[in-house]
């Protein structure tokens, strides 16, 4: 029997798929008399591919920059001459010294509130609870967590003073602390030592001090993307470093390139260790975002799927100096493999691709 002659096309509906994960990809188009799995003794393809079993693994790709989040201004609250100030980079956390005016230290605590008022004995409030909250863990005790500043938190307050080197008052004022989320990151100063403070005007330009990857996706991919998705972030160096999405914005955006015409929606990953990276700040990287996974599957190379004339695919398996045709059905297309089943295939087989 004479092997009839197979031409190479496209199928627009697997094309589609293999689109998603960037293939491109020729198939075989069989004639309605190649499709029953008979064997033929002649007319074996140029080349083969093993049938393999394991996990296949689709993925995005998406060009990121590695730095800091969460820029802030932070403003003095009172008059007077810049008389310290830190270094750039420089990280800020819980009770650090943020800057000093006239000699006296600002001092940063973790909280939502913004410090508006002065707290002291009598003043109820969120704002209460959110300091009394950094006085516990700051390891100070003998005053209830809570809206009320009491004399026994005014008391602990004193000795929080005392510890610091700051005048024992037993009240806290605006010009004394600034609450932010969590630890800041110095970027930059706003003015320079000996120079006037003022209500309102910036001293310190700052970040969250961890560091982070920012990226932007197509808004057809982000439906993919979720937060706690596990990736793995390429750096300059070519060394990979392990995080998961940490957030997936909610409004799309254009793109910078004028040339890119598909909205785009931020996404922001969390490494799993950041202090590994080196000092890289602001520097490109690549985000493999992890998609679908099928576990111990059979796969083939996309090219060798052909496509049959009633719609569906087969593959060409090779034996013994003779190939027959075998109807498969397909999964997953990813890493330029495709999962199949049926036929009887197993892990192994040879299958019939296009020369290199």
């Amino acid at each position: 029997m004479k092997r009839p002659t197979m031409r190479r096309t496209v199928v627009a509906a697997v094309l589609a798929i293999v689109a998603v994960v960037g293939g491109s990809t020729a198939f075989s188009a069989l004639s309605s008399s190649d499709d029953d799995g008979s064997s033929r003794d002649g007319g074996l393809p140029p080349a083969t591919e093993s049938v393999r079993r394991g996990d296949l693994s689709d993925s995005t790709q998406a060009d990121g920059t590695i730095g800091y989040e969460g820029k802030r201004k932070i403003n003095g609250a009172a008059a007077g001459t810049l008389t310290w100030a830190p270094k750039g980079g420089s990280v800020i956390k819980r009770n650090d010294r943020l800057f000093a005016v006239d000699g006296r230290s600002v001092r940063l605590m973790y909280g939502s509130e913004p410090m508006y008022r002065t707290l002291k004995e009598g003043v109820e409030g969120d704002d209460v609870r959110q300091f009394e909250q950094n006085l516990a863990e700051l390891g100070y005790t003998g005053f209830t967590v809570d809206e009320e500043f009491t004399d026994l938190t005014a008391a602990a307050v004193k000795r929080w003073q005392k510890a610091n080197g700051d005048k024992e008052t037993g009240t806290v004022r605006p010009e004394n602390i600034v609450f932010a989320s969590s630890a800041v990151r110095v970027e930059s100063t706003a003015l320079s030592v000996g120079d006037m403070t003022a209500p309102g005007r910036p001293v310190l330009n700052t970040t969250g001090s961890e560091r982070v990857v920012t990226m932007k996706v197509d808004v057809a991919e982000s439906s993919s993307v979720k937060e706690g998705d596990k990736v793995s972030v390429t750096l300059p160096d070519g060394k990979s470093a392990p995080g998961k999405v940490r957030s997936v914005g909610t409004s799309a955006e254009k793109g910078e390139d004028p040339s890119e015409d598909s909205a785009k929606i931020s996404v922001t990953v969390a490494l799993d260790e950041p202090d590994k990276i080196g000092a890289l700040d602001r520097a490109p990287v690549t985000v493999e975002l992890k998609g679908e996974t099928r576990k111990d599957v059979l796969t083939v190379p996309i090219e060798a799927l052909l496509a049959l004339p009633d719609k569906g695919f087969a593959v060409e398996v090779v034996r013994g100096g003779e190939s027959r045709q075998v109807p498969v059905d397909t999964g997953l297309f990813a890493r330029g493999r495709v999962e199949v089943s049926g036929g009887g295939l197993r892990a192994g087989m040879k299958v019939g691709v296009p020369a290199i």
